[in-house]
């Protein structure tokens, strides 16, 4: 018995593929047999698993439970939910040493794949190719597992309250907060916990529905946030709060129906923290804004630049001791008074307790931020051979310069314009970049440099590629 996954499955930070074409229950087993193996080898036994809203989830659980136990680990099955429901699970349950979630997160309906958690500690990279290994050796532990089935929602609700803890519920007696869960999994946990809030809430899109029928659930995008933006307005509302489709990424407006960025984000979380926690390290990814890292430090916090990409975060999260890292993208993790994971349901409350403890609306706060024009992230197809490569060459020729480079994550160059970043992406064939200044005409001169730099590497910024 062995297996061979399609090349394009096995990615940096979880495994992801089309349903029918790249990824099948075939797939989901050897998953299960090679995790258990690693797991049981590592002194290991007990499995949580959960799985979000989309069609063909319920399949490949099935299945990732049979190769979990044909190697002898024994399951714990949590349900459909939110990614990080399935996180609490293997962070809070006793025994339980690892989990998985079955998830296509915010890609499109008909993808699906597969986030873990191994001893308490993100599972990607080497360990992603150690399964690929060992199924196509066939070299799987054999052994008879047992199944069991908990609830777990209402547990895990009760968890993100306790993030209000210490604030006084008449200081949010008058809050009113629009959500739009997307039809993603994160809907049903988010009626349970907007209806234990203080305040009025109001939500759309509540019930899971794998379609995804009223919009895409990214809301780092955002002609996706315009029914909360409606919302919002109709009701005269403080602020709004978007999932993604497994609920481990935030989107936020404030009253006024401005987006608020994930490193805009950061700055009004960084600020309540640091008034607790003096000096604290906060970790924001390398496409975040120059002034989150100045308000940081104004604040009195250690900034540190870090790779993009969840896991490569939460490993530095664990190493540094830092309480609060987040990224550009909407994943923001809270180690101060929880688990050091992804959740964007407890950073929403969290955004709630921020307002309260600094006596601010979230549209203030949002208001006072620096103004600065900047890019969206722009991502751009180029061949897998080529895009690591292209960066190293880039590297070099910036290095024969008085350039001021930092190369955390790809080439991040600050001018006297502002800044400008180009990256490969750790998970699909194309080239990330981001510019950021205080007028447009820093900006055009920053995605002119960037271009040139293509250009000389025979690249140019051309049709954004598909997530």
């Amino acid at each position: 018995m062995s297996h061979r996954f399609d090349p394009t499955v096995l990615r940096e930070y979880d495994i992801r593929g089309i349903i029918g074409e790249t990824l099948g229950p075939d797939d989901a087993r050897a998953i299960g047999r090679g995790f258990a193996t690693l797991l049981r080898q590592a002194g290991g036994k007990k499995v949580a698993v959960g799985y979000d809203g989309r069609v063909s989830s319920p399949m490949l659980e099935h299945a990732l439970c049979e190769g979990l136990t044909a190697s002898g680990c024994d399951v714990v099955r949590v349900g459909m939910g939110p990614t990080p429901m399935l996180y609490y699970a293997e962070a809070s349950m006793e025994q339980v040493d690892g989990g998985i979630q079955i998830t296509g997160s915010h890609n499109p309906a008909n993808y699906n794949g597969f986030k873990m958690v191994f001893q308490h500690r993100p599972f990607f990279g080497e360990d992603i190719q150690a399964i690929g290994r060992l199924a196509a050796d066939g070299e799987w532990l054999d052994g008879t597992g047992t199944v069991e089935t908990r609830e777990i929602i209402e547990d895990y609700v009760d968890r993100l309250l306790v993030g209000l803890d210490g604030v006084a519920h008449d200081r949010l007696a008058g809050l009113r907060v629009g959500w739009d869960a997307g039809n993603g999994a994160a809907g049903p946990a988010l009626e349970l916990l907007a209806a234990r809030l203080p305040g009025k809430h109001f939500t759309l899109f509540t019930e899971v529905d794998g379609n995804f029928p009223n919009h895409h659930p990214d809301p780092t995008v955002p002609e996706n946030l315009e029914d909360l933006r409606r919302l919002v307005a109709a009701k005269n509302l403080d602020f709004g709060i978007a999932f993604d489709g497994d609920g481990d990424r935030i989107g936020a407006i404030d009253g006024e129906g401005r987006i608020i960025w994930g490193d805009q984000l950061m700055m009004i979380y960084a600020e309540e923290l640091l008034g607790r926690l003096p000096g604290a390290t906060i970790i924001a990814d390398v496409k975040a804004s120059r002034a989150l890292f100045e308000r940081i430090a104004e604040l009195g916090g250690k900034p540190l630049m870090w790779k993009t990409g969840h896991s490569l975060i939460k490993s530095k999260m664990k190493e540094t001791l830092a309480p609060l890292a987040g990224e550009m993208s909407g994943h923001i993790f809270f180690a101060d008074g929880y688990y050091g994971y992804d959740d964007a349901l407890y950073a929403a409350v969290r955004l709630i307790v921020a307002s309260a403890r600094l006596g601010r609306s979230v549209t203030e706060l949002r208001g006072a931020m620096p103004q600065m024009v900047n890019t969206p992230e722009l991502r751009f197809q180029v061949d897998e051979s080529r895009k690591f490569a292209a960066i190293d060459e880039i590297k070099q020729r910036l290095a024969a310069t008085d350039a001021q480079v930092d190369e955390t994550d790809g080439v991040r160059v600050t001018t006297s314009d502002g800044w400008w970043l180009l990256r490969a992406s750790n998970t699909q064939d194309v080239l990330v970049a981001r510019a950021e200044s205080a007028s447009q005409q820093g900006l055009d001169r920053l995605l002119k440099q960037i271009d040139e730099q293509l250009s000389a590497s025979g690249l140019e910024r051309g049709a954004l590629a598909g997530h």
